[in-house]
C-alpha cells in the first residue's frame, strides 16, 4: 500500500503539472488534511501507509487542486490575523492585506469605553469576528447580502466564542440598519475589481470565488461610493469609516470623502507599497 513518501512524491508531480507553484508543500498539506495530522507526522513518519478512505480522500483532494480549486475551499480552512476561519465557495478567501483593517480597528477602538461597529459585507467575518476577539468590550453588527456567507460567518463566530457579541443581518449595505442606529466605527471591504480586469484574475479566484464579493459589475467604485455616502448616518460625531480598495484607485476613492463631512483622510499603504486602506472621521 502507498505509503507517505510515495504518496507525496506522485502528488507534487500531479500538481507540478498543473502549473501550481508549491507543488511539495500543498501537497503536504492536503495530506495532513486528509489524514488528519499534522505536517510534522508527514517528516517524523513517512513511511506510514493510510487507510484506502484516507488514500482517496487524499487523491480527491490532488484532483481538486489539479484543477485549480483554490486550497483553502479544500482544507475549508484559512488562517486570518492569528485565527483560522471556516471558509467555502461562498465567502471569499481572506487576504493578507486585509489584516490592515483590522490593525487599524483595533488601534481606534482600544481608546473607545465599550466602542460599538458595524462591518458592511461581513464574509466569512475575519474582519469583525477578529475585532471582537482581540477587542473584548466592543459589540458589532455585520451586515452580509448572502445567506450562504451569513451561515459561514455564524459558524466562525461560535468558533472563537464572540457570538454573544455579533448581531449579523442579511443586507443589501446598510438596509438593515434602522433610523438612528449609530456606531463608532464602520468597516468594510467592498467589491472593488472593475469589471473590465475581472478576466485578467487568476483561475484560482476567477473561477471558484464569489464573483459578487470581488466586482460591482462596473467600474469597481460603485460600491464603495454607496457607502462613504450612506455611512455619515450611521456614525457618532468622531466616527470613523475605514475602507479596503484595489490598485490605482486610491485618488478616486478619497476624492469621495468631502470636506464637508469627513475630516483626518489617511490613505495606508500594504507591505507591497500599494495604497490599499482609507480611514477618515466624520464630521459632526
Amino acid at each position: 500500500m502507498d505509503n507517505v513518501a510515495s504518496l507525496l512524491a506522485a502528488a507534487t508531480t500531479a500538481l507540478q503539472t498543473a502549473g501550481i507553484t508549491e507543488a511539495r508543500r500543498e501537497a503536504s498539506a492536503l495530506l495532513a488534511a486528509a489524514i488528519l495530522r499534522d505536517r510534522t507526522f508527514l517528516i517524523v513518519h513517512p513511511e506510514y501507509a493510510p487507510d484506502q478512505q484516507e488514500r482517496l480522500k487524499f487523491l480527491s483532494f490532488v484532483e481538486r487542486r489539479a484543477g485549480r480549486e483554490p486550497f483553502h475551499y479544500i482544507t475549508r480552512s484559512k488562517e486570518f490575523y492569528g485565527l483560522d476561519f471556516r471558509v467555502s465557495p461562498a465567502v471569499l478567501i481572506p487576504r493578507p492585506e486585509t489584516e490592515m483593517l483590522v490593525e487599524q480597528g483595533l488601534a481606534f477602538l482600544s481608546k473607545l469605553d465599550q466602542p460599538r461597529f458595524c462591518e458592511v459585507g461581513v464574509g466569512s467575518g475575519c474582519i469583525s469576528l477578529s475585532l471582537l476577539f482581540h477587542a473584548p468590550s466592543a459589540t458589532a453588527v455585520g451586515l452580509e447580502i448572502s445567506a450562504e456567507a451569513i451561515v459561514i460567518a455564524n459558524e466562525n463566530a461560535t468558533t472563537h466564542k464572540v457570538d454573544r457579541r455579533f448581531d449579523l443581518r442579511q443586507s443589501d449595505l446598510f438596509d438593515a440598519l434602522v433610523e438612528g442606529e449609530k456606531f463608532d466605527l464602520i468597516v468594510s471591504n467592498p467589491p472593488y475589481i472593475p469589471l473590465t480586469e475581472f478576466d485578467e484574475l487568476e483561475a484560482d479566484v476567477r473561477k471558484f470565488e464569489p464573483m459578487s464579493a470581488l466586482t460591482d459589475g462596473a467600474d469597481g467604485l460603485q460600491v464603495i461610493k454607496r457607502i462613504v455616502a450612506a455611512a455619515p448616518s450611521f456614525l457618532d460625531p468622531g466616527g470613523r469609516l475605514m475602507i479596503e480598495f484595489g490598485f490605482g484607485q486610491a485618488e478616486q476613492v478619497k476624492a469621495l470623502f468631502g470636506p464637508e463631512e469627513w475630516s483626518d483622510v489617511v490613505v495606508t499603504k500594504d507591505f507591497q507599497d500599494i495604497p490599499r486602506t482609507l480611514s477618515a472621521s466624520v464630521v459632526g
